[in-house]
C-alpha cells in the first residue's frame, strides 16, 4: 500500500446496507438454513493459485516500513485519530519517524519461513509495492553504491534478486513483481524506457528464475506518491503503459501484463477526485489514448486504513455487515464500473494486495478478529469470479499471516491453511448470506464429487444452525477471546510441532441434520461423500 494513506484522515466512509444479491430469498434470523451439499450447482471457477501473497520490496532490499506498535504508540495514534487530526508524511516513500522504521533485508533462505509459505502452495508471490517504483537495479556482482543513483530511492541487488527467485522455488510460488518507473529510468523527454525492467528480466532468465506476470507499476492513481514525475497525469500513464506492454511483449513473451493495480476509490478515496493533490483517477487513465490494455486486470482493496494513517476502526465494526460488505462496493467500483465497461476483452480479475486496513494494518489485524474478514473476503470474491487474491503481506507488520520476527503463524496463517486443504478451484453456489452467517462452498480438493461449505457466524451473541443433509467432517476456528493471537481447531489450540512441523488439521465428524454456529466461529464442513456432480 502506498504510504499516501496518511491522507486518508480526512476521509469518511459512506455507510451501505448488506448487499442485495445476498438480500434475496435470505431465511429470517434464527431458522435453520437447510442445505443439500450433493445438489450445489457450479458459479464459477478459480485459479489453484487463488490464495496469494505478498513479499514487499522493502523487506528483500531493506528499507523503510511501517513501524511496529507499541502500547503507547496505539493509544497515541488512537487518540490522534479520534480527534481527526492529520498523519504527517513527508514525500514519496515516507518517512515520519513516528510511523516507519528501517528494517534490515528479510531472511528468504529462513528454513521456518519458507516452511510455512510452501505449505500455502501452490501460489503466486508478488514482490512489489511503492518502494518497488523506485528501485535501483545493480546489475553486478561488484558491491552496490551506498546511496541510490538520482533519479532512484533504493537499490536491489543480484544477490537479493537471486534470493526471491530461490524462495519462490522452494515455496511452490510463481513470481510476480513490477518495475521503476520514477525519474531514473526517463528519457529526455519523460518517457518511460525499459532501462531497468530490461536488466531485472535477463538477469532472471541468467539465474534459471521466471517472471509469471508484472504489473507497470504499483498504485499509479496516486502517482506523485509512488514515484512518479510532478503532474504526471493520464495521458502519460497511457503512454508509458503502453511502453511497458510493447517491451513486455518482446522481452518476456509468455508474462501476463497486470493492472492498473490501483486502490481505494470506491472506499477509502472515495469522492477525492479534484480534491486530493496528486490523486489521478483510474476511469480517466482508462479514457486517454492508447488505451491501456492488459491480460489481467487488478485493483488493490483495504475496507479500512489503520491508526497509523489517521483514520480510526474500532473493532467493535470488524464483524458488522457493513464492514464487510465494503468488498463487494470495491468490487462493483473496478470491475463492474471499469473493467467491465472500458477495458477490451474483460480479463480476469486478480486483487493483487489486501489486507484489514492499509498502513500496516490496525492492531487487531494480527488477531482471531481479522480471520472474519479474511475468509469472508475471499468467499466473496470466489463467488464473483475473482480468480486471485494476493494478501498483504507474508510476514510484515501487524497484516503478515506469520508475525515479522518469529515467522510464528497468526490466526490468519491458520485460517488460509484450512482453507489450502479443503477449498478447491471450482465455486458453488451455496445460497444467501444472511447477518450471522455467511455461506460459501467449494469443491474439495483430492475427492471427486466432494464440497466443502464455509459457514462464518459473524455475530457476537447469536448461534446459528445449518440444517445438513449429509454428515461432514467439521473444522471450527474459534478462539480465547476476539481479539487474541491464538486460534482454536475444535477447542484445540494450533501451534507448531517439534522442527517446526504443522499440527494436524484434524475434523470432527457430525452426522446429517442439524449443525450449531457458535456465535464468531468460522467453520469449515468437509463433504468427501457428497457425490456433488460439479465436483467430478
Amino acid at each position: 500500500m502506498n504510504p499516501a494513506g496518511g491522507l486518508l484522515a480526512c476521509i469518511v466512509l459512506g455507510s451501505a446496507a448488506f448487499p442485495r444479491h445476498l438480500l434475496a430469498q435470505t431465511p429470517e434470523p434464527g431458522t435453520p438454513v437447510r442445505i443439500s451439499p450433493r445438489a450445489l450447482r457450479r458459479i464459477a471457477t478459480v485459479d489453484p493459485r487463488f490464495q496469494s501473497y505478498n513479499v514487499e520490496m522493502a523487506e528483500v532490499t531493506g528499507g523503510n516500513f511501517w513501524r511496529p506498535y507499541t502500547r503507547e504508540s496505539i493509544a497515541t495514534l488512537t487518540a490522534k485519530a479520534s480527534a481527526g487530526t492529520p498523519t504527517a508524511f513527508s514525500g514519496q516513500v515516507g518517512q515520519d519517524t513516528t510511523m516507519f522504521q528501517y528494517r534490515p533485508p528479510l531472511d528468504l533462505t529462513n528454513t521456518r519461513l519458507r516452511k510455512m509459505a510452501a505449505a500455502l502452495g501452490p501460489a503466486y508471490v508478488r514482490v512489489s509495492g511503492s518502494w518497488a517504483n523506485s528501485i535501483y537495479f545493480h546489475d553486478a556482482d561488484t558491491p552496490p553504491p551506498k546511496k541510490a543513483p538520482a533519479g532512484f530511492e533504493g537499490v536491489l541487488t543480484r544477490a537479493q534478486w537471486r534470493g526471491v527467485l530461490d524462495f519462490a522455488r522452494a515455496a511452490n510460488a510463481r513470481l510476480m513483481t513490477s518495475f521503476a518507473i520514477s525519474q531514473g529510468v526517463r528519457d529526455s523527454a519523460g518517457i518511460w524506457t525499459p532501462v531497468q525492467a530490461s536488466k531485472i528480466m535477463r538477469y532472471t532468465k541468467a539465474a534459471g528464475g521466471q517472471i509469471t506476470a508484472a504489473e507497470f507499476f504499483n498504485e499509479p492513481n496516486m502517482p506523485e506518491y509512488a514515484g512518479a514525475p510532478t503532474g504526471y497525469d493520464p495521458a502519460q500513464y497511457a503512454q508509458d503503459h503502453a511502453a511497458f506492454v510493447r517491451f513486455a511483449r518482446a522481452e518476456a513473451p509468455g508474462m501476463r501484463v497486470v493492472g492498473p493495480s490501483s486502490v481505494g476509490e470506491g472506499t477509502l478515496l472515495k469522492g477525492l477526485e479534484g480534491k486530493m493533490p496528486g490523486f489521478m483517477s483510474t476511469k480517466a487513465m482508462f479514457s486517454a489514448t492508447p488505451r491501456p490494455q492488459m491480460d489481467v486486470f487488478s485493483y488493490h482493496y483495504y475496507p479500512a486504513g489503520s491508526i497509523r494513517t489517521g483514520m480510526l476502526s474500532p473493532p467493535d465494526t470488524a464483524l458488522s455487515e457493513e464492514f464487510l460488505s465494503r468488498t463487494d462496493r470495491e468490487y462493483e467500483y473496478y470491475v463492474t464500473g471499469i473493467r467491465d465497461k472500458l477495458v477490451a476483452g474483460r480479463p480476469p480479475v486478480w486483487i493483487t494486495e489486501t489486507a484489514d486496513a492499509a498502513g500496516g494494518g490496525n492492531p487487531w489485524g494480527a488477531t482471531f478478529l481479522d480471520s472474519f474478514r479474511y475468509t469472508d473476503q475471499m468467499g466473496r470474491l470466489a463467488r464473483r469470479g475473482v480468480n486471485v487474491i494476493y494478501h498483504n503481506t507474508l510476514a510484515a507488520s501487524d497484516y503478515g499471516l506469520l508475525d515479522q520476527s518469529t515467522f510464528q503463524p497468526r490466526p490468519n496463517y491458520w485460517a488460509a491453511l484450512l482453507w489450502r486443504r479443503l477449498m478447491g478451484t471450482t465455486v458453488l453456489d451455496a445460497g444467501p448470506s444472511r447477518p450471522a452467517l455467511h455461506l460459501y462452498a467449494h469443491c474439495l480438493p483430492d475427492h471427486p464429487g466432494g464440497v466443502t461449505l464455509l459457514a462464518i457466524n459473524n455475530s457476537r451473541t447469536e448461534a446459528s444452525t445449518i440444517d445438513l443433509a449429509t454428515g461432514a467432517d467439521r473444522y471450527t476456528l474459534s478462539a480465547p477471546e476476539l481479539q487474541s493471537p491464538r486460534a482454536l481447531l475444535n477447542g484445540r489450540e494450533l501451534a507448531l510441532g517439534p522442527n517446526d512441523a504443522l499440527p494436524e488439521l484434524r475434523g470432527e465428524r457430525v452426522p446429517a441434520g442439524p449443525v450449531s454456529l457458535a456465535p464468531a466461529t468460522i467453520t469449515f464442513l468437509a463433504v468427501p461423500t457428497a457425490a456433488n456432480a460439479a465436483c467430478r
